[in-house]
Order: structure tokens, then C-alpha cells, then sequence
């Protein structure tokens, strides 16, 4: 009886051959095609109904099995088809196609329930996701978005902390409604802290936006609340200190019990115009007082844009009293531990404790500087001074435009912004000392003299 080898399987024919195993009648034939051009196919031959041959393909050969099936594998296979073709089934190639058929719709079957469990599962870890709490979701929000930002997100965990968790930190992210946002702002409201309050929805608004974006929860609860509702529509300061109230601070502020640091940074921002936050921020490689210059680095500037600051006398004398308190820090405004500058908001705190009305609460009571610094133009902040310092500018006679880039405004004009080059530095430089020489004139501080009795 002959049989098919694999010598013959790698056979290089002339022409198309076919290659046939022996079988007894009636139980079909195991057989191979080869061509010239390589190919090589194995067929399970069999009678029909009808009477007609039929070749049934198998599979292309290959040796290693890798490509292909061996010819051990293509015979098992066909002694598969030949007893069940000698067990009756005369239409092999109908039944074959209806057991593929099948299989194909039971692995369809099985591919939709492992979907539609995939499908549910998912379901299920989003809703358990929706029951995370607030401080879980405020966390996430954390390490992905506030991290990014320039403090790291420090002031918004300080406002979160202090007046949104105590409220909203163990509900279930899915459970938080409109009235529970605006039982945050009310309470803010309701100590008198208006802008804080829209700064607290702002953020909180950012946290569920985020927690939407990644399916935590389907709406946001504070969607539907208005910005403006929340504390009034915004108005822009425009508080300015007179010259008359200038003359006043001067005389109050040493009896005001401030930190002599303190002190000094009012007079250094109304005579530079600075940011207060470029002043606490700032180090002393960045300050010379021999050439009178301090530069604002990129990284401390409000628009990211370097800003180069020209001293005058009034402002370098009390730099020198910043020095001669905290020479040994790199930083002008150094915190306790001497590991980073102090908190942006630490001088602001100070001058605002020193202008409360008898009406504001106890501490009015409790601390006689309560009113220290209050002026008869109301309250005033260390963004004022800034205000002030350009206002003083323009009054003595400063352009404009040059005011402005005293301020390290960035041109709002883009034509103007692109083609207009001029640094405008040496202008800058005497509306500088103008501003000095100016408050000089007013406050008759003589800074040096101070600087001399702390060091003695």
C-alpha cells in the first residue's frame, strides 16, 4: 500500500504531480498536489451523492509545522474525515461547513458574553470610582493636574484644606450636589471673604471638570451654578494712597508693630513697583545695590517674562535693612527654616490684621495695633502700593507707556508689540529715581539711619 513521504513532499516536480495513499473502497483517499513553483497542498478526495469526486483542501505542507501542517498532521486529519465520510456522511463538505459555521457562532457567542462581562466589570469600577470621596478625588486631581502647576499646587490644598474638605472631603464624589458647593461658598461668604469665595467655586469647578474628564462621575454639580452669583460681579481696585496718606503711613508704620522686614517692603514696592510676591520670592544674587539693579527672574515674574529693576537710593536704603537682618539667606524674605522665602501672603496678612474696623470681630479687641495702619482712603494692600508707585509716576510726568514698562506689563497692541523694539531703559531708569527721589520727599525716611541703629 503506498504511502506519502516526506522525501516525496520535498520533491521538486517538472510539472504539477499528485501524490496518493492507498485506501480501501468506500473510505476516501489522502492525497498531496505538488508544483513546480513550491506549493504544496494536501486534499482528502471522496465520492459524493452524486457521484462526483470531491477534493476537499486540507492545508498547505510544511515540514516544521510552523507555516503549515506536517504530514502527520494532514494525515490524522484526513483518517478524521474518512470515518466519519464511512460513517455515512456522503456531503462532507456541507457538514463541515455547517460544524465551522457552528463553532464560529459558539465563539461569537462566547466573544459577546466575555463583552458584555468586560462591559459590566467596567460599569462596576467606574461606579465604585463615582464612590471615592472628595479628598480621594482632590488627591487624584493633585498628582495629575495641580503638580503642574508653579507652586506645585500648594495654595489650592491650602484653600481646599481649610474650607472645602471640612465640608465636602467624606462624600462620595457621585453624591455631591449644587447645595453642597454652595454651602461651601456661603460659609465664605458669610466671614465677608467675597474673592476668596470665588476663587474656592473656581477651583472646585476644576476639580469635578477633571473628575468628568476621566468618567468618575457622569455631570458636574457645578455646572449650573453662575460664577457671578457667587459673591457679586467683580470689581477692579483702583484704591491709590494719596500723597497725604503716603506721609501718614510713613509716621505710623514704625509704631504699627510690624517685622522690620515688613516695614521695608512696603516702601521697596511703592518705590519699584513691584509685585509683592516678586519681592518675597526674590534672592540676593539677583540684587545688586552696588550697581542698583535687581532682576526679576522669568520664574518669579507674573507674565514669565524676565524684568530688570533699576534702584533708586530711597529703594536700595531699605533693601539694606532687609541685608543686615537676613544676610545669611539666600533669600530676601526667608522662611523660618531658612529652606525657601516666606509665603506670598505673609505680608498682606500682616498690613490687613493692622487696618481691621472695631466692627470686624474680636481682633480689634484683643490686639491694640488692630488699627494701626488704617488710612482715611479705607483699606489698602500690598497690590496698591504697585498702583500707587505708577500712579506717583505719571503724575510727575513719566510717559505712559514707559509707567508701563516699569510695571513689566506686556504690550496689549500686538502691532505695537512686535515692531516697537524700543527698551525704553534709560527712561525707566529715571522714572525710577523720579519715583524715589519723590516718596523721599514725602515720607522723609532716612532708611540709612535705620539701618545703622539695627546694627548697632
Amino acid at each position: 500500500m503506498a504511502t506519502i513521504t516526506d522525501k516525496q513532499m520535498n520533491a521538486k516536480p517538472a510539472k504539477p504531480t499528485w501524490l496518493i495513499e492507498d485506501a480501501p473502497r468506500g473510505c476516501g483517499r489522502f492525497m498531496a498536489r505538488l508544483r513546480p513553483d513550491g506549493e504544496r497542498l494536501f486534499y482528502f478526495r471522496y465520492t459524493d451523492t452524486s457521484g462526483g469526486r470531491v477534493f476537499l483542501p486540507i492545508g498547505a505542507y510544511d515540514a516544521t509545522g510552523t507555516d503549515g501542517l506536517t504530514l502527520k498532521e494532514a494525515r490524522t486529519k484526513a483518517g478524521e474525515w474518512s470515518r466519519l465520510y464511512q460513517s455515512g456522511t456522503r456531503n462532507l463538505r456541507e457538514h463541515l461547513d455547517a460544524e465551522e459555521a457552528a463553532r464560529i457562532a459558539a465563539r461569537d457567542g462566547e466573544l459577546a458574553r466575555l463583552t458584555a462581562e468586560k462591559a459590566e466589570a467596567e460599569a462596576e469600577q467606574a461606579r465604585q470610582a463615582a464612590r471615592k470621596t472628595v479628598t480621594d478625588l482632590f488627591e487624584h486631581w493633585a498628582r495629575v493636574d495641580l503638580i503642574n502647576r508653579k507652586d506645585k499646587g500648594a495654595e489650592a490644598r491650602r484653600m481646599f484644606e481649610k474650607d472645602v474638605l471640612p465640608f465636602l472631603g467624606d462624600l462620595a464624589v457621585a453624591d455631591v450636589k449644587k447645595g453642597h458647593i454652595t454651602e461651601v461658598t456661603d460659609a465664605l461668604l458669610a466671614r465677608g471673604v467675597n474673592r476668596m469665595a470665588k476663587m474656592v467655586f473656581s477651583l472646585m469647578r476644576q476639580m469635578f471638570r477633571f473628575a468628568v474628564d476621566r468618567d468618575l462621575i457622569e455631570h458636574d454639580p457645578s455646572a449650573s451654578i453662575r460664577k457671578a452669583k457667587i459673591g457679586g460681579k467683580d470689581t477692579e481696585r483702583d484704591r491709590v494712597l494719596s500723597d497725604d496718606e503716603i506721609k501718614l503711613l510713613a509716621k505710623k508704620a514704625p509704631d504699627a508693630g510690624l517685622l522690620v522686614t515688613t516695614e521695608a517692603a512696603i516702601w521697596i514696592a511703592l518705590s519699584t513697583c513691584c509685585r509683592i510676591g516678586e519681592l518675597l520670592s526674590a534672592r540676593w544674587e539677583h540684587i545688586d545695590l552696588e550697581q542698583s539693579t535687581w532682576l526679576i527672574p522669568s520664574e518669579n515674574s507674573k507674565n514669565g517674562k524676565p524684568h530688570s529693576i533699576i534702584l533708586s537710593d530711597f529703594a536700595i536704603s531699605h533693601f539694606k535693612r532687609v541685608k543686615q537682618i537676613n544676610s545669611l539667606s539666600p533669600w530676601c524674605y526667608p522662611n523660618t527654616y531658612i529652606t525657601d522665602h516666606v509665603c506670598p501672603k505673609t505680608v498682606t496678612k500682616q498690613l490687613g490684621d493692622r487696618q481691621r474696623l472695631p466692627e470686624q470681630g474680636s481682633m480689634s479687641r484683643r490686639s491694640a495695633k488692630a488699627q494701626a495702619l488704617l488710612l482715611p482712603g479705607g483699606k489698602w494692600t500690598p497690590h496698591d502700593l504697585r498702583r500707587t508707585g505708577a500712579t506717583i509716576m505719571t503724575a510727575i510726568g513719566v510717559l505712559p507707556e514707559v509707567a508701563e514698562r516699569c510695571l513689566n506689563h506686556t504690550e496689549e497692541n500686538k502691532i505695537k508689540r512686535t515692531y516697537q523694539r524700543h527698551s525704553y531703559a534709560k527712561e525707566m531708569t529715571a522714572a525710577w529715581r523720579f519715583l524715589g527721589e519723590y516718596l523721599e520727599s514725602l515720607t522723609g525716611i532716612d532708611a540709612s539711619k535705620k539701618a545703622t541703629t539695627i546694627c548697632n
